[in-house]
């Protein structure tokens, strides 16, 4: 994620420098005071918490085919007429959280970025990203759209943009300091942040609820271990009240399998000329999702009418001017905070079996 100066950034698996109100391992004292504070990892002593966290997510709430599917929808309810009776902790608008129906695909696509296979012509997109912070309308339009079979998530990203940038090739650099998409995918205990810039360079991360780290079995991982040197301790960016308290990062996770392709449609750092944007395909596969999945026994792949909560964001170099009030940070649905770091304003993606 790129620095917040007076309008912050993000892009995710929570972008601008912040990439999603991102966090790095990396030393990265040589920039902005305030862009070191928001993107170092909180050491901070572990709050109390005094409200007991909402469920979350709701991944089979929707299920109704099958005995144990209607057990886990009545929890569901019971749990919802209790958290609804709290008040609403997190910064979003829980209301305008955004939903999106995934639908399967019988033809897998090729992971080349060009998304010009039929089924992308076909999909519903996404509505037009919004501003990060304060949900404003956005000055070039960016959508995502989602498929998926039995092996793969499949996510696509259009971003419109005149100018395409790109510059970092080193694994895990902050990719949010320039033209990037996020994706955030989000478990019980646990949430997965992806970035790619406009070169196809890979930023990673993996994000465990302290208060579930040991009792999850999180531990038995060498990636996710507290010894780990890319292990660190994180609050958040722009939102550090989250009823669950701190979390455990990971920045030596490295999802298997995942595919990605890039296609910037123009010509990359020549501003001589205006472009027309690039396009981000992404392939992950099921089985790399076991960690994420582990906490809820969630099916993988999951079953017809499961929801999961999925982040989906962009970061940019640039502001758009005043008087528009853009932190540079745009997303599906809005976090109300400069921070990607909040699964409970994830949109609801459900998976449907039926084909386009």
């Amino acid at each position: 994620m790129r620095p917040f100066y007076l309008t912050g950034l993000l892009i995710m698996l929570s972008t601008g420098s912040f990439l999603n109100g991102h966090t790095d391992p990396v030393n990265i004292c040589d920039g902005p005071a305030n862009k070191l504070k928001q993107e170092s990892p909180v050491l901070n002593q572990q709050r109390a918490i005094t409200k007991k966290h909402l469920p979350f997510p709701l991944p089979l709430q929707n299920r109704s085919d099958s005995s144990d599917s209607k057990h886990t929808a009545a929890a569901a309810s019971s749990n919802f007429e209790e958290q609804v009776t709290e008040e609403w902790p997190f910064p979003c608008n829980r209301d305008s959280i955004k939903r999106y129906t995934a639908y399967y695909t019988p033809a897998a696509p090729t992971i080349d970025g060009q998304l010009d296979e039929k089924i992308w012509n076909k999909v519903t997109r996404s509505p037009r990203f919004v501003d990060l912070v304060s949900g404003a309308e956005t000055i070039h339009e960016t959508r995502a759209a989602v498929l998926w079979d039995d092996q793969n998530l499949y996510v696509a990203f259009w971003h419109e943009e005149p100018f395409v940038q790109g510059s970092m090739t080193e694994r895990n650099a902050p990719l949010y300091q320039e033209n990037n998409a996020e994706v955030f995918i989000a478990g019980k205990d646990a949430y997965y942040e992806f970035e790619i810039n406009t070169l196809g360079t890979r930023y990673e991360a993996f994000f465990i609820w302290e208060e579930a780290y040991e009792d999850g079995g999180f531990n038995a991982n060498p990636a996710f271990q507290r010894s780990n040197p890319l292990v660190k301790k994180f609050n958040g960016v722009g939102f550090d009240t989250h009823p669950r308290g701190l979390r455990l990062g990971s920045w030596d996770f490295y999802f298997p399998g995942l595919q990605s392709g890039v296609y910037v449609d123009g010509t990359l750092n020549d501003n001589s000329d205006r472009d027309r944007g690039w396009t981000v395909e992404l392939a992950f596969p099921w089985d790399g999702m076991k960690w994420l999945a582990k906490a809820d026994h969630r099916p993988l792949p999951p079953r017809d009418k499961d929801t999961w909560r999925i982040d989906f964001s962009r970061f940019n170099p640039y502001n758009e001017a005043p008087p528009a009030d853009d932190s540079g940070g745009w997303t599906w649905s809005s976090h109300g905070v400069w921070d990607s770091h909040i699964p409970e304003c994830f949109p609801f993606i459900t998976f449907s079996r039926d084909t386009l």
